[in-house]
């Protein structure tokens, strides 16, 4: 924490804080003072407006009371009653320069950790083995590495877990097909070249699997018992139980790979995980009394939750069969992480569609002492990717997306689009490019939406080098690490700032931008809403553009303001690209 820089917006409101405190009655005096950025000056202080019933005072006339103090307290920060009580507060150019100066020279941009001691788990992703990921697997997949790696960043212990579907009666059906159809071909030595690979002839061969399994009665009976020795842990049926989880892990890392994102192996925790503690889970529930038999069943009931006919909607921990569902899998889960992994807070980045049973899962947890205060238990939902037509995206024959597919193709469009500008670009370099624009236009436009919200799958707009998009965020650090290289004796490596210089309003509106990267990380962290994050980079982006047509760099007027200048280019560089890393999006050196 040595290198933590304090934002000059924490800085007004301690100077505030500490005017109140003056000039207020005791009973007031540890009030907000209500700092926000303003149009009118740096900051503006509202608290004045807010205590003046209470304090039986006008607000101007209370505000004016707070200016006065500040005047005493804070010399250098300008003071100015606006309205009806508003405080206009402004900073001196000296002190924008030494934050701009205190940023450069901190290590991370003087960006703090204060989830640092939280150990975090960020579920994310979690697609069916023996299944092709397709589009459903994007939001979850894309958002989920975003949130891990930013708690990451700010200090949390991250424990990434990929909730694979790799147990359970889909897999008898499977192993049974397979058995019953030697000449099956779905492993990798078997296919042959132009084949779509392992995943996708495992997922037509599970479509063909259920085909039977619907219409033949007497398969479907060879299928069960099938899951039951599977269960038992009879051993020719575990080893291509295993080998298909291990094939189809490889597919799925490939796209992990080809989409950047940072889960791995060994981040595989899937339904078998949990399969062992199953009995005993259920035997808490029934001994606490949390749980109760109803027509056979081991349910949980909740006040509340009724279904259309006014019946109440159980959670089902044991089926009147014996058997177990998914339920009592989430609940060994839960239960896992808080028992034996001890983090204080889990993260289940899952559609929209799951958050009833999310709710029950988490009253469940509560109610039987695993879910306490100390540990925080979420559901991060997120909207549906829709196509042109403003449904749930399809292919034209109606069929799921194939998430690969839609990757591929944001890949051509960039490159496609790359290619209508001038560049000097080598082959293999634009390719590389190509990649990191498609990968990185597909992951913003993602995040940039309110992850609640649906939206559109469009890679005409999502390529675009114009408008909020990221590739107009990537193209953007390309210049200014364009200028910087552009700079007699090249790129600098230090960064001096004269702290008395005059400051342009756009270099000041671009460093005070600067300096609310730590404050909208942190924002980020509390709300778990990555578009607060692109909004911010978006806005960044646009500032410094209006900085680099007003304030020339390369030719500005004397050694100091361009020492000056080359250090918001700097700043802006730095904070551009990490932000972009945060979001799992590469920065391109050049475009």
């Amino acid at each position: 924490m040595a290198d933590e820089v304090r934002s000059l917006e924490e800085a007004t409101r301690d100077a505030v804080a500490e005017a109140m405190r003056r000039a207020l009655p005791a009973e007031l005096a540890d009030a907000d003072p209500l700092i926000r950025r303003s149009d009118h000056a740096d900051f503006q202080a509202n608290a004045a407006m807010s205590l003046a019933k209470r304090a039986g005072a006008k607000p101007r006339d209370l505000a004016g009371s707070i200016a006065t103090a500040l005047g005493e307290t804070s010399p250098d920060l300008g003071v100015e009653l606006a309205g009806p009580g508003f405080l206009n507060l402004s900073v001196t150019d000296e002190t924008v320069w030494s934050q701009v100066a205190a940023r450069l020279s901190a290590d991370r941009l003087g960006v703090g950790t204060p989830q640092l001691g939280q150990r975090t788990v960020v579920e994310y992703s979690s697609p069916n083995i023996a299944k092709e990921m397709h589009v459903g697997h994007l939001r979850t997949t894309i958002i989920g590495d975003a949130l891990a790696r930013l708690l990451e960043y700010l200090g949390a212990e991250v424990i990434r877990q990929n909730h694979l579907g790799d147990w359970g009666t889909q897999f008898g059906m499977l192993i049974q097909y397979l058995d019953e159809h030697p000449d099956a071909k779905w492993r990798a030595e078997d296919l042959e070249e132009g084949d779509l690979g392992t995943a996708s002839a495992l997922d037509g061969l599970y479509k063909l699997a259920r085909a039977e399994f619907d219409a033949d009665a007497e398969f479907a009976d060879r299928a069960r018992r099938r899951v039951v020795t599977l269960q038992a842990g009879d051993e020719a049926t575990l080893s291509v139980w295993r080998e298909l989880v291990a094939e189809s892990e490889k597919s799925f890392q490939a796209i992990y790979d080809y989409l950047g994102v940072s889960l791995s192996a060994e981040n595989s925790a899937g339904e078998s995980t949990y399969n062992p503690y199953l009995g005993e889970v259920a035997a808490e529930v029934e001994s606490s009394g949390v749980g109760v038999i109803s027509d056979g069943a081991l349910c949980v009931f909740f006040e509340g939750i009724n279904g259309p006919d006014g019946s109440p909607v159980p959670l089902i921990v044991r089926k009147s069969d014996g058997g177990y569902g998914y339920a009592v899998t989430d609940l060994a889960t839960i239960r896992y992480r808080v028992r034996d992994l001890k983090v204080n807070r889990i993260l289940y980045v899952v559609d929209a569609r799951q958050s009833l049973h999310f709710r029950m899962i988490f009253d469940t947890a509560r109610r039987l002492g695993w879910l306490t205060d100390d540990v925080e238990a979420t559901h991060v939902p997120f909207g549906t990717v829709l196509g042109s037509d403003g449904r749930p995206f399809k292919t034209r024959a109606g069929g799921t997306v194939r998430l690969v597919e839609l990757l591929d193709e944001a890949v051509e469009r960039a490159r496609a689009e790359i290619e209508t500008k001038p560049h000097t670009l080598s082959p293999e370099e634009l390719e590389t490019v190509a990649r990191q624009a498609g990968i990185g236009a597909v992951k913003y436009a993602d995040l940039s939406t309110s992850r609640t919200k649906d939206y559109t799958f469009d890679t005409d707009r999502m390529v675009s080098f114009s408008g909020n998009t990221g590739v107009y965020l990537q193209y953007a650090h390309t210049r200014v690490r364009s200028i910087l290289r552009k700079l007699p004796g090249g790129e600098p490596t230090e960064f001096p700032v004269n702290t008395g210089g005059a400051l342009h309003p756009s270099e000041r509106a671009l460093a005070l931008l600067a300096d609310e990267f730590a404050a909208t990380l942190t924002e980020v962290a509390t709300t778990l809403e990555p578009h607060r994050l692109c909004g911010y980079l978006f806005s960044l982006s646009k500032a410094f553009t209006e900085f680099y047509e007003a304030c020339p760099v390369l030719t500005a007027e004397s050694d100091e303001v361009r020492a000056n200048r080359v250090a918001l280019c700097q700043l802006t560089a730095v904070t551009l690209g990490q932000g972009l890393g945060l979001l799992g999006i590469e920065t391109p050196e050049r475009m």
